[in-house]
């Protein structure tokens, strides 16, 4: 199934009462909460997803945004209305990273008819498409979380994809350097890992570049389906969104969930900065 979806087709879903799941996940970084843009105006029929307190687990030395516990995310999908047979469509603002999370999240517990809305919130305003501040009583689902159905990397698996095949750091440039680190208590990037922001995998209005344009973005850095990929950022957040980006591209990819988050809280792992 393609991992995205445009606004015209969902709005045809919607207008033929398909059976599909709609999870509004806007987050940011540093606030406000996301659950305010919800409550200002969203899909029809969409229910909010909270990235911080439902589909990532509570932060610790496995990284601020690891793995919830599978018996915790089945529960709040269940809330949100997710049965396994039917399809999920996550949406955020606009440039597809905590829906990529929501995405992967529910990917790697088993859920394999999930869909992102390409261009978000932004882009179904901006079509003219309906918007409603009514919040629905969800029906709850029946999903059933059964963790591994995505690839994921530890530390030491991260160390070993930087030293023989393709780790991707998708924060800024600058956070890869080590020029600066807003939120993480040390600066710099896993040593041979390579600069990727997320910023690249999309154009100016948030929506994904075109398949062949990622696969020649990612080969430039040496991803290819031939090379064993990787992908983390700060908290396993922008990371999913790289993932997406390299399915998009047709490149199977391993998600280091914990990060850069995970990795500075061993003093014992290397750090490098720089340009490489």
């Amino acid at each position: 199934m393609n991992p995205l979806i445009d606004v015209p087709a969902l709005d045809r879903l919607i207008r033929r009462r398909a059976p599909v799941v709609l999870l509004d996940a806007r987050w940011r970084l540093a606030g406000p909460p996301g659950i305010e843009s919800y409550r200002e105006g969203h899909l029809p029929g969409a229910v909010f997803v909270d990235l911080d307190g439902e589909v990532t687990g509570p932060p610790g030395p496995a990284g601020r945004h690891p793995l919830p516990a599978a018996r915790d995310f089945e529960a709040a999908m269940r809330r949100a209305g997710v049965s396994s047979d039917r399809l999920v469509v996550v949406y955020d603002d606009a440039d597809s990273t905590a829906a990529a999370r929501v995405w992967w999240s529910l990917r790697y517990f088993g859920h394999d008819r999930v869909r992102v809305l390409d261009g978000g919130y932004r882009a179904w305003t901006e079509a003219g498409r309906p918007v409603t501040t009514e919040e629905p009583d969800a029906k709850p689902g029946d999903f059933l979380a059964a963790p591994g159905g995505l690839p994921v990397l530890d530390a030491e698996g991260a160390a070993e994809l930087a030293r023989g095949g393709v780790l991707l750091d998708a924060r800024s440039a600058e956070r890869y350097r080590g020029e600066q680190e807003p939120v993480d208590p040390v600066a710099g990037h896993i040593p041979g890992a390579c600069s990727a922001p997320t910023s690249g995998n999309v154009g100016v209005d948030g929506r994904f570049l075109p398949p062949g344009l990622l696969r020649e973005r990612f080969g430039q850095l040496g991803a290819t389906d031939a090379a064993d990929v990787g992908a983390y950022c700060g908290s396993g957040v922008t990371a999913a969104h790289e993932i997406l980006a390299l399915n998009l591209a047709g490149i199977p990819a391993a998600l280091y969930v914990g990060s850069w988050s995970n990795w500075v809280a061993d003093p014992a792992n290397p750090v490098a900065t720089g340009p490489g």
